[in-house]
């Protein structure tokens, strides 16, 4: 029972309201009736104006204690005999019978006679097709009631529709607790007695009431009497037919609650695992600007690494491009020393520098289309199985973020951090590449030195060389030429190579400042819409589980329901960073 409150609590308006409000009732009745205990066994006859439900009752109780005639009384209240010396006043209490309509059933003329229905409550309720509107009402309470109710049924009028489709129908699988007395039966032949009994069964068994048993009885000449009273006994006895009534109105709650659950088992996946959930990261990554700063970042590594080992006579043009970081907003800042990324090593002199981005621009509208698109997606995939309501909680949870996810974006990105290392190599390849300018500038003032004392014609300056010995015992390659050209192509080739590891450096300081946005991007994805969503999902899943035939997996028990789009709180970013840049 715990678990189908739980389930309702957890389902919410997610559920058929026409279920829960009719649960609620019933989970309040069975709660009660538990409390009150199985001590008592609460019988109630009901039947139809004429059907002889008032006669029977005498009969039973073996007192004139209701009133019999074609004309019920104006009282709407019902009867009550009880047998035995047990307590029922708080039981009786609950059912609302009046004082002046209780009657204890115990006289020491019947010596041990009535012993066998001590601890029985036989109540004679008023006609379920009264005209009197009270009167019905009445006995629409409590027939939700009682333990075991007898319904007493007449030749004529056995097969009204209104006792099927009021009653009996809505009574199918409480065969344990529903017993049909068709009364009167001293009026038929035995083979009319019998046709009419089995055409009751036949009904019975299309209103889903095929085990309930069907005793013939007549009130008037006692025949069935015996049955009806041992079946009466048995039921005292077993102390365990209030337990059988509230089980079995349990299950047709349970199964009426689980029509407005999915037929199949729908997935509830963590949020980051939401169906969607990467599309949706990469729409609200791109509102955000994440791709214009990792282009920034890797753009300016390979900046830096230019200017810091590329040949040395063309390094001054990478100070005429516009720096990428201050175009976008991104501060370096000194840091603690760092993890370099990957092979390129920690930065210079165990110093590490972090990008702090301060502004991002303003999402264009195609970016915001975008990151509609990209909801609505998370919404139909993830609802994909679910029935109506469901299905529609979580396109809600998933609906399209509005201004308020764009600033929690700008909070998440402004202020990420970001990691600049500069590699040690840099500094050893820029020693290189500064001595091998210095060979090829001493190389050539040299050449130039000697071409102005040819012109002058100064006595020729002697020239070393290197290099294999000619014929004439010189050497092939003077030194100036060497210095000079030596120092320009290795220069070059050092300048090239270093360009081919600069980026693959700057590749890992994109993947490292992706994952870094990506990170803060998907915080805000989560809290704003795949949080929620998978809220959803898991209270569907859960409540589906609490209303399994089988009850729940584990004992789990589903939580309390939430609104949906409602999440925890996060903080993506601290306060005070400065705001978006437009």
């Amino acid at each position: 029972m715990q678990h189908l409150r739980d389930a309702v609590a957890a389902g919410g308006d997610r559920l058929e309201p026409d279920a829960v409000e009719r649960a609620r009732p019933v989970l309040a009745r069975a709660q009660e009736r538990l409390r009150l205990g199985s001590g008592r066994t609460v019988v109630a006859l009901a039947g139809a104006t004429g059907s002889g439900k008032s006669s029977l009752f005498n009969a039973v109780a073996g007192l004139p204690l209701a009133q019999v005639g074609a004309r019920r009384p104006t009282t709407s209240r019902p009867t009550a005999c009880v047998w035995g010396p047990e307590p029922a006043e708080e039981l009786l209490d609950w059912l609302e019978v009046p004082q002046r309509h209780r009657t204890t059933r115990e006289s020491a003329l019947d010596a041990r006679d009535e012993e066998d229905l001590h601890g029985l409550v036989l109540l004679d309720l008023p006609d379920h097709d009264s005209t009197t509107l009270a009167h019905r009402l009445e006995v629409d309470r409590l027939v939700g009631l009682v333990d075991l109710l007898v319904w007493v049924v007449d030749p004529q009028k056995y097969a009204d529709d209104a006792l099927h489709a009021r009653y009996l129908r809505r009574l199918a699988g409480h065969e344990d607790v529903v017993l049909l007395a068709l009364n009167q039966v001293d009026r038929l032949s035995p083979d009319d007695a019998r046709a009419t009994e089995a055409d009751l069964r036949r009904l019975l068994a299309e209103d889903g009431l095929s085990g309930a048993d069907v005793l013939p009885v007549s009130a008037r000449t006692g025949a069935g009497l015996p049955d009806l009273r041992a079946r009466l006994a048995d039921a005292v006895a077993a102390r365990a037919v209030a337990l059988r009534r509230t089980e079995a109105d349990l299950e047709a709650v349970r199964a009426d609650l689980a029509r407005g659950t999915a037929a199949d088992p729908v997935p509830a996946p963590a949020p980051e695992d939401v169906a969607g959930a990467d599309e949706l990261v990469r729409a609200l990554g791109a509102a955000a600007g994440v791709p214009a700063v990792v282009d920034a970042v890797e753009a300016d590594h390979r900046r830096r690494a230019e200017r810091s080992t590329g040949w040395v006579p063309l390094r001054w043009t990478a100070r005429l491009r516009r720096e990428p970081l201050r175009r976008l907003g991104l501060e370096p800042r000194r840091g603690r020393d760092e993890e370099g990324l990957g092979g390129d090593g920690r930065g210079e002199d165990g110093r590490a520098e972090e990008l702090v981005v301060s502004s991002v621009p303003a999402p264009t509208p195609s970016q915001r289309a975008a990151v509609d698109l990209a909801g609505r997606r998370v919404g139909a995939e993830a609802s994909a199985g679910l029935p109506p309501r469901w299905a529609a909680s979580v396109r809600a949870a998933a609906a399209p973020p509005g201004p308020d996810v764009v600033d929690a974006l700008d909070r998440a990105v402004v202020g990420v951090e970001l990691p600049r290392t500069t590699p040690r190599w840099w500094a050893a390849v820029g020693a290189a590449q500064a001595v091998l300018a210095v060979a090829a500038l001493v190389g050539l003032v040299w050449l130039i030195a000697l071409g102005v004392a040819t012109w002058l014609q100064l006595p020729p300056l002697p020239v070393p060389a290197v290099g294999p010995e000619r014929t004439d015992g010189t050497r092939l390659l003077p030194v100036p030429t060497v210095l000079l050209v030596g120092g320009l192509l290795l220069g070059l080739l050092l300048a090239a190579a270093s360009a081919r590891l600069a980026a693959r450096g700057a590749r890992r300081a994109r993947r490292a400042a992706q994952e870094r946005l990506d990170g803060a991007v998907r915080g805000v994805a989560a809290d704003a819409v795949l949080a929620p969503v998978a809220g959803v999902l898991a209270d569907h899943a859960a409540v589906r589980d609490a209303l399994s035939p089988d009850g729940p997996a584990g004992g789990a028990r589903p939580a309390p329901s939430r609104p949906a789009g409602a999440s925890p709180a996060r903080s993506a970013a601290p306060s005070g960073r400065r705001r978006r840049g437009h």
